[in-house]
């Protein structure tokens, strides 16, 4: 039985690195928000050519066209879905909703990483990627074993987010309470909202999870 996942929790919380893991251990595909638009974009169908017109004029893309296309994803099956980034908002959850049951499919678990705001920015400050194969590394707490070295392929492409400082983190975080959090209220009122510590070790967060889904499998 498909299972289809929600993450939640403010910037640098570790959903993609979680998100990952699902993908390979459990075969779930995850819905991006930004790689979705890419994807369109470079279709070239009708809703492609739409997102492709509504970005060359720096707008924002409507929920409506997000919530297109996601109903063509959702229409390729499979063992479940993981959405990162969607919804960021009530009415984007209200549509996330009726789009699920208009495909007679469900949300099963919504499942927010809680975090320490103080400890959250530190983990960011020092945070850098493989600008190869999205490897993500600390200055403190997950350094490459070798200098400027991606330790999983070997590339030596490393990045820093230029908004990865302080200042930018306080002004994301802010807006992330402001639109975000609501939806952990929404989400416990139905029922199916679950909670980690987002700030434990990556494999501890991810044994957190995948009992979390583990519970739902059985009781699917």
């Amino acid at each position: 039985m498909a299972t289809n996942i929600i993450l939640l929790g403010p910037p640098g919380a570790g959903k993609g690195t979680q998100a990952r893991r699902m993908i390979d251990e459990r075969g779930l595909v995850q819905l991006s928000t930004g790689d979705m638009l890419r994807e369109a974009k470079a279709s070239g169908n009708e809703l492609g050519q739409i997102v492709a017109e509504v970005m060359a004029r720096g707008e924002l893309v409507t929920d409506e066209i997000v919530i297109g296309l996601i109903r063509e994803k959702l229409g390729q099956g499979g063992k479940g879905f993981i959405f990162d980034g969607f919804p960021r908002t009530l009415a984007q959850a209200d549509a996330l909703q009726s789009l699920m049951a208009e495909t007679d499919q469900r949300i099963d678990a919504v499942i927010e990483m809680q975090v320490d705001d103080a400890a959250l920015i530190a983990r960011i400050t020092g945070r850098f990627t493989c600008g190869n194969c999205g490897e993500v590394y600390h200055d403190e707490t997950r350094p490459t074993k070798v200098a400027g070295t991606c330790d999983a392929c070997g590339s030596t492409d490393l990045r820093r987010r230029a908004d990865d400082n302080e200042e930018s983190l306080k002004t994301r975080l802010m807006e992330y309470y402001k639109k975000t959090s609501p939806l952990i209220g929404y989400y416990y009122a139905k029922g199916n909202l679950h909670t980690v510590d987002g700030l434990a070790d990556i494999d501890v967060v991810a044994a957190a999870m995948s009992k979390v889904l583990d519970r739902l499998s059985r009781k699917g």
